[in-house]
């Protein structure tokens, strides 16, 4: 019988660290796994994990999931009961610099993951899959609905092959799979290589900002806090497959198989230099703008359609923007003793 522990994979991370402080906080028992890579700094992924280790019913491991052999020994070790897999190589840009890093965290690790929860009694797998993956849809919302055949990088490219590893595992082994698309997290002990953090560094810096699409960029920014609480509301509703794949409308929803996909986003985008003056506003000082078109990978809009979330879990995003950004930006502060 599989035990009641909780796996989360990039417990290091951002979204990770706050995801099992939210499982620690409700009674569960975590054990965080991560590689603490140097895509960006390892000091901030540490204090992350400093945090955590402060409670008792967490314990961590160092490891890199693309490794087979170790992946394995995790995974019959602990016999998790459930596992949420938020470890990944980020970015939608450094896949062009990068691609191999893709292959090996996202692809190799992700099926390492799948062969341990197989082989081990995993009664949920909840794993992370990206917006990237709606690549240059133009219909909004976003709706899992929607076809997704068309990625415009490797990073996302990566994303959608999980989303599929994961079915066919759903359907040969019947392990319940369930697949959160993340429309552009933000919050305190957030991710530097992300446009918040980089254009409050930028502002206190006295330093430009790059705003590509000449600032015209809009992102479905949504709260970690809102976040969390989503994947922690999944974590015990396992999909248990439903919908017909002969019906006439064979899209997410309609599987057999326990296989579920999600968007997580705040169901309304938000143009980029609208945050920057949030930023400005919080800061007390102003930004140097730097206008600049559209680059390689990236979309000039992002907008999730939630309904399926707030039908299943009664999800409703509860953070605006204002309110999102200055926390984050308090946070940064304290953080960096500003």
């Amino acid at each position: 019988m599989a035990s009641k522990v909780v796996l989360v994979t990039g417990a290091a991370g951002f979204i990770g660290f706050h995801v099992s402080q939210r499982l620690l906080s409700e009674g569960f028992d975590v054990v965080g796994v991560d590689n603490i890579n140097h895509y960006y700094d390892p000091k901030l992924k540490g204090a992350r994990l400093d945090v955590l280790k402060s409670n008792s019913r967490f314990c961590t491991e160092k490891l890199d999931l693309a490794h087979r052999q170790m992946t394995k020994a995790l995974f019959e070790r602990h016999r998790f009961g459930k596992v949420i897999h938020l470890a990944a190589q980020a970015g939608v840009r450094y896949s062009i610099q990068d691609p191999h890093a893709y292959v090996d965290a996202n692809m190799q690790g992700f099926v390492n993951v799948l062969e341990g929860c197989r082989h081990n009694g995993c009664e949920h797998l909840v794993y992370a899959s990206s917006s990237s993956v709606y690549g240059a849809n133009t219909k909004l919302p976003f709706s899992i609905e929607d076809r997704v055949d068309h990625p415009i990088s490797l990073y996302a490219a990566s994303k959608r092959a999980n989303e599929l590893m994961a079915h066919a595992y759903s359907h040969l082994y019947r392990l319940p799979t369930t697949g959160l698309r993340f429309f552009t997290v933000y919050g305190p002990w957030g991710r530097p290589d992300m446009a918040m953090f980089v254009f409050a560094r930028s502002i206190l810096a006295g330093e430009p900002i790059k705003l590509f699409n000449h600032g015209k960029m809009r992102r479905d920014f949504t709260y970690v806090d809102d976040v969390s609480k989503c994947i922690v509301g999944l974590i015990d509703r396992a999909p248990q497959g439903f919908g017909d794949l002969s019906s006439d409308k064979p899209g997410t929803s309609a599987t057999s198989v326990p296989w579920r996909i999600y968007n997580i986003g705040n169901n309304n985008p938000e143009e980029l230099t609208y945050v920057v003056s949030l930023l400005e506003k919080e800061l007390g000082k102003a930004a140097i703008r730097e206008m600049l078109p559209m680059q390689p990978g990236d979309v000039e809009a992002t907008y999730a359609d939630v309904k399926d979330l707030e039908q299943d879990i009664g999800f409703r995003p509860a953070t605006q923007i204002e309110e999102g950004v200055a926390r984050f930006v308090k946070w940064y502060r304290d953080y960096y003793r500003i």
